[in-house]
């Protein structure tokens, strides 16, 4: 179709449970290729299921108004942490749903967006990677404006992050 793949680069880890235990998330480009391989939308849809099945556990304290992602039709909440280890900050996060398939789009965004620097964050166009995956044609213009809003809401994140670090 004339799309060349995006590098992301070598997958991040993202914080475990206990704060020490470092696990590694599903990457964009592993979530790439099992769409390639996956010809039927409804095993893709499945797929998008499992993948939130794979999210770390958001402790339930984390299921706040201020993690609360507005501009969703789904209950999503994002947890942002901090990574100031040596040097530029890295962004990473927890999500959740109440919804299963957003589960695992909350999966998806995350997979493109945690463990990464603000600046890479705001260099990334999810929205290529999405309409890539298909998501326009299939998703509800509901299930695709809640996208668009976590998104928006990790850019804020972004230039916050670079906002406090200049």
């Amino acid at each position: 179709m004339g799309h060349r793949p995006i590098d992301f680069g070598l997958p991040r880890p993202y914080i475990g449970l206990n704060g020490n235990k470092r696990a590694s998330m599903t990457t964009i480009d592993e979530i790439r290729d099992n769409f390639e391989i996956l010809d039927e939308w409804d095993d893709r849809y499945r797929y998008v299921i499992e993948l939130g099945r794979t999210l770390e556990p958001m402790p339930e304290a984390e299921h706040s108004a201020a993690n609360k992602v507005n501009g969703c039709v789904s209950q999503v909440w994002l947890q942002k942490l901090v990574d100031r280890d040596g040097g530029a900050p890295i962004l990473k996060y927890r999500g959740d749903s109440d919804a299963h398939i957003v589960r695992g789009l909350v999966a998806i965004v995350l997979a493109l967006y945690s463990g990464r620097t603000p600046q890479e964050i705001l260099a990334t166009d999810a929205l290529a990677v999405f309409d890539e995956f298909g998501f326009r044609d299939h998703l509800t213009p509901q299930r695709s404006n809640g996208l668009r809003s976590m998104v928006e809401r990790i850019k804020t994140d972004a230039k916050e992050a670079l906002a406090e670090a200049s």
